[in-house]
């Protein structure tokens, strides 16, 4: 008795895959990352803080960290970008698409929730910095656009 060989994957399935594959792994960054964050700002527990009442290597610690968080924040918003970008050309079916998308959106809550850390555990005097305010703001333009495509056009319009 012969085992039946499954069905070759079809371009949405090896799509699906790899996405499921890259998330995790995605994941497993940000996961680090808000580990090291949270552990440079284990000092306080109150935000903000106040940078004169903290250690120098405290602060230095908690500097080091931040900015390697922002900087992952920044990498994630660009690459969260061109990967929707490439899921919308794509000829899926648009169920198919529609399920992609559901896959990167709750990466985007997720990420979120960690990534807003940079504005929440912060001290009380910081520097502006328009690149973080830049990558906040297309942050949020890329999960709106991922929502409005999961909901569809459609479902905005009056029915009649």
């Amino acid at each position: 008795m012969s085992t039946p060989t499954p069905a070759p994957l079809s371009a949405f399935d090896k799509a699906r895959n790899g996405l499921w594959t890259s998330l995790q792994k995605h994941l497993e960054t940000v996961y680090a990352a808000e580990r090291s964050f949270r552990a440079a700002t284990a000092f306080t527990t109150s935000f903000p803080f106040s940078a004169a009442q903290t250690e120098p290597e405290q602060l230095a610690n908690y500097q080091q960290q931040r900015l390697y968080l922002r900087d992952l924040f920044i990498d994630e918003t660009n690459q969260l970008d061109s990967l929707v970008k490439a899921v919308r050309t794509k000829s899926y079916q648009e169920d198919e698409k529609k399920l992609l998308l559901l896959m990167i959106l709750g990466y985007i809550d997720i990420a979120d929730s960690i990534f807003s850390l940079l504005d929440s555990q912060r001290p009380s005097k910081l520097d502006k910095d328009e690149e973080l305010e830049e990558t906040t703001a297309k942050f949020e333009r890329v999960r709106n656009f991922v929502r409005l495509n999961i909901k569809g056009i459609s479902g905005l319009l009056p029915k009649l």
